[in-house]
């Protein structure tokens, strides 16, 4: 019994031996915490260093640059001679001109140019703009000018109206005024604007009738009058889209007065706006929904709105599918919808889209009920904040329109 005993116990010493010395070892080679750390984060910056060898500079497709090529050309030219792109008046087709363009300072330019189109319609402006003022929150601008529209429609006054009452007249505008903005905070946005404008509206030169030979002044408010105007204008809005000029995300929530005060006192007014934006990105902004809402009013029932001056739709920027200024009364709604999608994530846009409005003669009629409607596909041009670039075709009841743009349609 004793032997058996003490082989046990000489067992358990040497296994409680060797268990000792395999501890010591472990101890030995673990390294304590604080050397473990310092280990992951040596791993961390040699990974971090690798991958800083192996940036290159960003180089942009070549739609982004041709597009900004054109922005730098068209509108961020530090001086001299550059071609101006716009438009005279709505409606005036085609347009080419030339500006010149003189800096003071860091960012306030100087600057003249005109425009020309294919149907004589004629712009002639000088003006100065400063952008960035009081580190960015003010922007301000002068401007005087004159403008010819030689062959404006006019269809009468209400939705009843039909092709067949289509006439034309000319209008020539001189004004000079000025504009302020503030950016309080980044999404707050506060406009203020007085010009002078002084309108005389002439016989037509296009091919339809000229206005006066089927409406007269007991019809059409301002027939025959050349009335000028002191015009005032504020808006507030909340405004986090990324740019007026392109947006794939953000919304604008805006409200304006505009005072139309008629040096001789008979045709002042003043008119209510209302514009609603809203952009909803999808999958990363591979889609985006765009949404608008529009109202215009006239707030008084007693003035009298010269008829070039009323609340219309039919064009570019509002219904699509109808001739420039096809519907015209005192009250007017729009609502826009768009489904866009990016071909090109960088230069290039493709967008569905739907229009609907109408304009009434009471402010009660302001409803979804009897609005005309038009469909429409197009492809947008554009940087990272502006559009110079849009061609659409939209069909209505009255057929296909095409449109060429140089600014977004919403």
């Amino acid at each position: 019994m004793v032997r058996p005993v003490l082989v046990c116990l000489r067992a358990h010493r040497a296994l409680a031996g060797t268990c000792h010395l395999v501890a010591v070892a472990l101890l030995a080679l673990w390294p304590p915490p604080a050397l473990a750390q310092d280990s992951r984060a040596d791993v961390i910056a040699k990974t971090q260093a690798e991958k800083a060898g192996r940036l290159v500079p960003y180089d942009p497709p070549r739609a982004e640059r041709v597009v900004t090529a054109i922005k730098e050309y068209f509108i961020d030219r530090p001086g001299g001679f550059y071609p101006a792109i716009g438009s005279v008046y709505s409606g005036g087709g085609f347009t080419l001109g030339v500006g010149f363009r003189r800096f003071s300072g860091d960012n306030t330019w100087f600057d003249v140019k005109g425009l020309y189109s294919i149907r004589s319609y004629k712009l002639v402006e000088v003006g100065m703009t400063a952008p960035t003022l009081a580190r960015g929150r003010l922007a301000a601008g002068l401007r005087a000018g004159w403008r010819d529209a030689t062959q404006v429609n006019f269809y009468g006054l209400g939705m009843a109206t039909s092709t067949r009452d289509r006439t034309n007249f000319r209008l020539k505008q001189a004004y000079a005024g000025g504009t302020l903005t503030a950016r309080p905070v980044p999404w707050v946005v506060l406009d203020g604007a007085v010009a002078y404008e002084d309108y005389t509206a002439t016989t037509g030169t296009g091919r339809a009738p000229s206005i006066e030979e089927r409406f007269t002044a007991a019809t059409v408010p301002g027939l025959g009058a050349s009335p000028r105007f002191v015009h005032t204008a504020v808006t507030a809005g909340l405004d986090w889209r990324t740019s007026p000029g392109y947006s794939r995300t953000g919304g604008y929530y805006g409200v304006g007065l505009h005072d139309y005060a008629d040096v001789d006192d008979t045709y002042s007014f003043r008119r209510l706006e209302a514009d609603l934006v809203q952009h909803i990105p999808l999958l990363r902004e591979t889609w985006v929904v765009s949404l608008r809402g529009r109202v215009e009013t006239t707030l008084d029932a007693g003035d009298r709105v010269p008829y070039f001056l009323l609340p219309s739709l039919g064009s570019g920027s509002t219904l699509r599918g109808y001739a420039s200024w096809r519907y015209r009364d005192r009250h007017a709604i729009l609502t826009s919808a768009e489904w866009r999608w990016m071909p090109n994530r960088i230069g290039m846009d493709m967008a569905l889209f739907v229009d609907a409005g109408k304009v009434t003669s009471r402010r009660a009629d302001l409803d979804l009920d009897g609005l005309r409607t038009n469909v429409g596909i197009g492809v947008r041009f554009h940087g990272p904040s502006f559009t110079p670039l849009r061609i659409e075709v939209a069909r209505g009841r009255e057929g296909w329109h095409l449109v060429f743009a140089g600014s977004p349609a919403f």
